[in-house]
């Protein structure tokens, strides 16, 4: 289909970018990528009469360490996050979900600010961010403002970004040593979201036991969230097999899972135990 009519402006800086969304309100749209925006204004779900193009902002895209925190600019690309060894080496989670978003094309193109703003179920970062426990960095015109991952995803294609608000960085605290991460997930065939995504990020104790761990869950229920239950299943326990796999069953309690063409409701908790369990597996081979 196509879009209904509408206007574009390409503002040079944060500032200005912020100043139009707040004078325009719900009838713009701020543009990164555009991979899930596009789509959806072909076919209409989107109607915006304003978009706001922030592609040709400068010092947009940047992967930078600060003190302990990792800081990742908004228009960063998946590719630039994939592509980086230095990720690779200090926070692997980072560049392996990166890699298992969509294609080389979508990689290629779309950021890591626009899929979290857009906060779509079915999208890779959030359980990426919140395994890792984010922060985003919010700028508009009533100034800055740091937002935890926890708190930023609401519902079904909501965030905690208020309607003047731009996501401008993404920051992620250094992980400890001995600190394992993994990414696992079970694809739709067409378009690579996730039916059901894991993001595991847990740290071990020098006496062999789970120190602390954050699992992300994306895919299955109306928002990402964290699996909370499994977190504390393993928490100050060894790292076994029997106390995974009973971990892993907790990790869809409480919530209200999707069901669609692609899996059933149940189907999808189960899915959820049976990656939960794989990726905590996958992580702990790494220690």
């Amino acid at each position: 289909m196509i879009p209904v009519q509408f206007d574009y402006v390409a503002p040079a800086t944060l500032d200005e970018a912020a100043r139009l969304l707040a004078e325009h309100q719900d009838e713009a749209k701020l543009l990164a990528g555009g991979h899930s925006l596009i789509p959806a204004m072909k076919l209409r779900l989107a109607q915006p009469s304003l978009l706001i193009d922030i592609g040709r902002i400068k010092d947009l895209a940047y992967i930078t360490e600060e003190g302990d925190q990792i800081r990742i600019g908004a228009m960063t690309t998946h590719y630039q996050i994939e592509a980086s060894e230095r990720l690779k080496e200090i926070c692997p989670l980072l560049p392996e979900c990166a890699a298992s978003i969509g294609d080389v094309q979508v990689r290629n193109k779309g950021t890591i600010g626009g899929s979290l703003a857009h906060a779509d179920p079915a999208a890779d970062w959030p359980a990426a961010i919140l395994a890792l426990d984010a922060e985003m960095i919010a700028v508009g015109a009533q100034g800055e403002r740091t937002i935890r991952a926890q708190d930023f995803f609401v519902d079904m294609l909501t965030t905690s970004l208020e309607p003047n608000e731009i996501l401008r960085e993404i920051r992620v605290p250094q992980p400890q040593k001995n600190t394992a991460q993994a990414y696992m997930k079970v694809a739709q065939p067409a378009s690579g979201f996730a039916v059901v995504g894991i993001a595991v990020n847990l740290t071990r104790g020098d006496d062999g036991r789970c120190q602390s761990a954050n699992i992300g869950i994306t895919g299955v229920a109306a928002k990402a969230y964290r699996a909370s239950n499994v977190e504390s299943a393993l928490a100050g326990n060894a790292l076994d097999e029997q106390t995974i796999a009973a971990a892993a069953a907790h990790a869809a309690d409480g919530v209200d899972a999707n069901s669609d063409l692609y899996a059933s409701a149940d189907y999808r908790r189960h899915l959820a135990e049976v990656y939960t369990r794989r990726a905590i597996q996958k992580a702990i081979a790494k220690l």
